[in-house]
């Protein structure tokens, strides 16, 4: 008879009794399943139960996890899935130290797929997908896979001259039909060649590495996230290892028929400072008006952790166009400095990272891990996370294209199409990943295109301004073609151009609208400034506050460079161009792609 020792599964039935009222099952794989069963109850447990046993609860739900593992392992009751992450990253060690890090904790803590004689974990490889300038950076990254591998993680450092080969090695009738989607840069040069590039290129070695089973995975992860989510405490945000990702994903590709799953991100908006300065001045000018009728001295009343986390797309200052209802005017800031300080020091702390911003933080409108119930549950997708999406050998044809334009919003563009495409088979689940845009605590980004820091620590965006302006007019343009005609007909570029055009007119509208919003705040901010009380806003903050003003006027001011690129009809004509030209494109390179990747 089959029999299999359960401690865990066992105390967890004395918590639950109704979980298994018929008791335990004589199979390896029934008993499987009914692991399967209780992880629901933990976790309903776990995220709306007593905030004190928060702790205690985890433990016992990884356990659970860990033991259903063994059982697994000791008696091959589950084929479980071969999981592939491929992790493009330039010039971003600590990043990348914290996505690694992450990685083997959630193999350390919740045993997916168990481990081979040497002591690695089986079923779980990592591809790292070099594509840093700085060599020093590069030999970071080298030493960090060395370090991981060290502890039983299996680590591929793909870099720049086994990609260049790579790319070689494609016959050059085939390259030449993919280039836009690779790349066409000289092996001198062969770095920084844009996220969507060097993700492509991941995903042919993410090919060759797959053991051949058919029950192989593809993760893409962005190297500044984490697999972990964050959870709000009394005493603040706190970032927990809660998710079990890959049992979660191997059960959703086990049980449905499934090609691309996206998971959403929490934390740290997915999305440029270009798009966010108008509701981050409105969050400001509140805190500084409710911070100005306190005692300086004071205990800090910043602290109210019971203030609602914004909702979806909250971060967003044109969230309506992609179907968000209208968020509260005004967010509160919750401090996130260790008590006991006083409201001059929360001032200061909170100056302290406005210059953060401009990398991508927010400070009041960061997004929090919500419970929902089932994780494995589905819902329809339209936006593609470029860092958190799982396919299969068949979904690797529905690619991400466009990466020859370096314009933002190229998930959300491709996710329209995908879902053109193959409708419910693109969904999405409640796994989201930790965003973390500063990996320092010096407010000072790794490498990110479109961002430069000039003279006088002076920041830069209008780069990554002009690729999200038209970002967006690629997205929305697709977004209006598919309202009424379908992907065949994307090659009418004469219609595709018509719709560009009328686009256009709309979304610049709307812009010159947020723009005019955010030079009133600046008005607002100067006032506050000129009269600010002397024991709040002592010389270092007033000082940040100005440079921070300096800079939200030189990137949105009506004179900026970013606001003079958009507003010029000849370079509007060229990115319009190339649109039409991308999207009119879109399936030829589609039907070159998919022969690459074609499962054998």
């Amino acid at each position: 008879m089959f029999q299999f020792d359960t401690p865990v599964l066992r105390s967890v039935l004395q918590a639950h009794p109704d979980g298994l009222p018929d008791g335990l099952p004589g199979s390896a794989a029934a008993l499987a399943d009914t692991y399967d069963r209780l992880f629901p109850l933990l976790e309903s447990a776990l995220w709306t139960g007593d905030d004190a046993a928060f702790d205690a609860r985890l433990a016992q739900y990884q356990a659970l996890f860990r033991e259903q593992q063994a059982l697994i392992d000791a008696t091959g009751a589950r084929a479980q899935h071969h999981f592939l992450i491929g992790i493009p990253v330039a010039d971003r060690p600590a990043h990348l130290r914290q996505c690694l890090e992450s990685i083997l904790q959630l193999c350390r803590l919740y045993g997916y797929g168990g481990q081979d004689e040497a002591g690695r974990y089986a079923r779980i490889e990592v591809v790292v997908s070099e594509d840093s300038r700085e060599s020093r950076h590069a030999a970071a990254h080298r030493a960090l896979i060395e370090a991981y591998r060290a502890q039983g993680l299996r680590v591929v450092h793909f870099d720049l001259p086994e990609q260049y080969a790579l790319l070689q090695s494609i016959p050059e009738p085939a390259r030449r039909a993919v280039v836009r989607l690779l790349t066409d840069q000289p092996a001198e040069r062969f770095y920084q060649k844009g996220q969507a590039a060097n993700r492509n290129l991941c995903i042919l070695k993410m090919r060759q590495c797959a053991p051949g089973t058919g029950r192989t995975l593809y993760y893409l992860v962005d190297s500044d996230q984490a697999f972990l989510v964050n959870r709000q405490t009394a005493e603040g945000e706190v970032a927990v290892p809660a998710l079990n990702y890959f049992y979660s994903i191997d059960r959703i590709f086990r049980t449905t028929d499934i090609r691309v799953l996206s998971g959403k991100l929490v934390g740290d908006p997915p999305v440029s400072p270009a798009v966010m300065a108008a509701n981050f001045l409105d969050d400001t000018l509140a805190f500084l008006e409710r911070i100005a009728a306190c005692e300086a001295r004071a205990p800090c009343s910043f602290h109210g952790q019971a203030t609602p986390l914004p909702g979806d797309a909250a971060y967003h200052d044109m969230a309506k166009l992609f179907g968000f209802a209208a968020q509260t005017p005004a967010f509160g800031y919750r401090c996130p400095l260790p008590e006991p300080h006083d409201h001059a020091a929360c001032l200061d702390g909170f100056t302290d990272r406005l210059r953060a911003f401009f990398f991508g933080e927010h400070p009041t409108r960061r997004t929090g891990f919500r419970y929902a119930g089932d994780l494995t549950a589905l819902t329809p997708a339209r936006t593609i996370y470029p860092g958190n999406t799982v396919v299969d050998e068949a979904g690797l044809r529905y690619i991400i294209p466009f990466g020859h334009l370096r314009l933002r919003m190229s998930g959300p563009t491709a996710g329209r199409l995908i879902q053109a495409e193959i409708g419910a088979r693109f969904a999405t689940a409640n796994l989201p990943m930790l965003h973390r845009r500063i990996a320092a605590d010096d407010t000072r980004d790794e490498f990110r295109p479109g961002v430069i820091e000039g003279p006088d620590a002076a920041i830069d965006i209008s780069n990554e301004f002009e690729r999200q302006f038209f970002g967006d007019l690629m997205l929305f343009s697709v977004v209006a073609w598919l309202e009424t005609r379908d992907l065949e007909a994307l090659s009418d570029a004469e219609a595709v151009a018509a719709t560009v055009a009328r686009v256009e007119s709309g979304l610049l509208a709307l812009y010159a609208e947020k723009r005019d919003a955010v030079n009133a705040r600046l008005e607002a901010l100067d006032r506050w400034l000129d009269t600010a009380p002397a024991g709040l806003c002592g010389e270092p903050a007033c000082d940040r506050f100005r440079r921070f003003r300096r800079d939200l006027a030189a990137n949105f001011g009506a004179g900026s460079a970013a606001w003079r690129q958009i507003g010029d009809p000849a370079h509007r004509a060229m990115r319009r161009g190339q649109i039409v030209d991308a999207l009119t494109h879109y399936r030829a390179e589609r039907a070159a792609w998919d022969k690459l990747v074609r499962p054998a």
